[in-house]
């Protein structure tokens, strides 16, 4: 999608894969300097092992813990996360604001923590539900650092009751694990979405498949839905910003 939003925009820049193994990362994010390579996404495993090795870091990406681009600008290598940017901003294009909402996000692992950063100064209500409503508090904590944030829960699924009356209150609700993704396509996370109101917001990160049971679920009843390919893009887009100045033909990157 990189590529395909570079030749649109006429730029000279060409997006390719690079495999680094985990003890060689200090090396290879050094090398850009030399290389004079403008930038780099990274993914697992090395959002974290990425950071000694930065000149800057985001608040943003301090707070999540993880860096996934990387820009090579004035001498310096800066590292920060769109991942966020990119899950508010696919909600602004299928309209939907977080703003004063309640927000219901399953799961606790390094995919809800980019969410939940951006939910916590924006949402009236988050509550984490994840196997480990420590792990889920832990979390919080760290994202919310001294920031001024909204009210917030953690919970367990074995939580019933109070998961059942969150979720009939929330205005949107997040799957951020990996429950349902490919091949595991019948699975659904352990919650009862017919408590969902009519006009809530279901979002799965997940993209492969394009509709998780969740997502079916749901949209059956008439509730707005939208997987994660939407994020993926707006992430990418804002990557692609912060490389080049230049904003992408974001249509094109979908395609």
């Amino acid at each position: 999608m990189h590529n395909a939003a570079l030749a649109q925009a006429g730029l000279q820049y060409i997006y390719i894969p690079l495999s680094v193994l985990p003890e060689d990362i200090g090396q290879a994010i050094l090398s850009l300097k030399a290389l004079g390579i403008v930038g780099v996404n990274l993914t697992i495993p090395h959002k974290q092992r990425v950071i000694p090795y930065l000149d800057e870091i985001s608040s943003e990406a301090v707070a999540i813990g993880a860096v996934n681009t990387v820009i090579n600008s004035e001498g310096k290598l800066k590292g920060t996360n769109t991942d966020g940017i990119g899950f508010t901003r696919s909600l602004v294009e299928n309209n939907f604001e977080l703003m004063g909402k309640r927000a219901v996000v399953l799961g606790a692992g390094g995919a809800s923590r980019s969410v939940v950063y951006q939910m916590l100064s924006e949402c009236s209500k988050v509550t984490v539900v994840s196997r480990d409503a420590d792990q889920a508090k832990k979390m919080i904590a760290e994202l919310s650092g001294s920031r001024q944030v909204c009210e917030t829960q953690s919970l367990t699924y074995s939580d019933i009751g109070i998961v059942a009356k969150v979720v009939g209150e929330a205005d949107i609700l997040v799957n951020a694990t990996s429950v349902g993704m490919h091949p595991n396509v019948n699975e659904h996370p352990p919650i009862d979405t017919s408590l969902l109101n009519s006009k809530a917001f279901v979002y799965d990160l997940i993209y492969n498949p394009v509709e998780t049971k969740l997502l079916s679920n749901c949209g059956s009843r008439g509730i707005r839905t939208l997987n994660g390919l939407s994020m993926l893009v707006h992430q990418g887009a804002e990557s692609f910003r912060l490389w080049t100045g230049v904003d992408p033909d974001v249509e094109c990157m979908y395609r």
